[in-house]
């Protein structure tokens, strides 16, 4: 009886009141999502009205203009990116050349791990990837084996916003397809993390073989049943 209150208690009624009491200015967010597929879009409209700034978003991308990371853009609410790809936002593009934006450049694996290495435990991992490039720069290099290394640091988060299909009251998660992509490394990366999800069932429900992620990571959920999800680049048949 216990644990089914205190799972009860990570339901929040919607995504403003999630955030409350967790977000504040000049913290570390790290954002799941891969282009607009699987990204937390109530988690974050609520994060802009929020208006707390001087953010640091840790996310594979920054949206587009005008949807997903995009609206804190255009609010000037993040002062830094820590990404992979950002080829899709124009207002990103302005900010940077010219000097208002921060960036953090990551091949897209070595994202990935650093994510994973901040929910792990792991300060640090040396990997192949940008040896030679302006992505080693000021970055410890070794030798092993004969081949280069670039030493790449964990990456933490104050706060992880999450996108997933499926939770049951104890937070325990499943992802759907190709949404899953960069939500489960954010979410362990997190000192905190906020999950968004369409579908809410009681504990139990989930088959313990298809959780993706334990709910010993998730700290509130709030139920988004009808996401916008919007297609980046929309492409047909004549």
């Amino acid at each position: 009886m216990a644990d089914a209150v205190a799972a009860k208690s990570k339901l929040y009624p919607n995504a403003h009141d999630a955030l409350q009491g967790v977000v504040a200015d000049d913290q570390t967010l790290a954002v799941g999502g891969f282009g607009l597929c699987g990204i937390p879009e109530a988690l974050i409209a609520a994060l802009r009205d929020s208006g707390a700034k001087g953010l640091t978003a840790i996310s594979n991308n920054a949206g587009v203009d005008g949807f997903g990371l995009g609206l804190l853009l255009e609010t000037r609410q993040i002062k830094k990116m820590i990404s992979s790809y950002v080829g899709e936002n124009k207002e990103f593009e302005r900010q940077f050349l010219s000097g208002e934006l921060e960036l953090e450049f990551n091949p897209q694996g070595t994202l990935a791990e650093r994510l994973r290495a901040g929910g792990a435990g792991i300060p640090a991992f040396f990997t192949r990837t940008g040896y030679g490039t302006v992505v080693a720069q000021g970055k410890e290099t070794r030798e092993f084996d004969g081949h280069h290394y670039v030493m790449e640091t964990a990456l933490k988060a104050d706060v992880s916003l999450v996108k997933a299909w499926k939770a049951d009251k104890s937070g325990n998660l499943v992802f759907r397809k190709t949404a899953r992509n960069f939500n489960p490394a954010c979410a362990m990366a997190g000192k905190v993390c906020i999950v968004e999800v369409e579908e809410l069932v009681e504990i139990g429900q989930i088959d313990p073989d298809q959780v993706h992620l334990p709910g010993i990571y998730v700290d509130r959920i709030v139920v988004n049943a009808t996401p916008e999800k919007r297609i980046e680049q929309r492409t047909v048949r004549a």
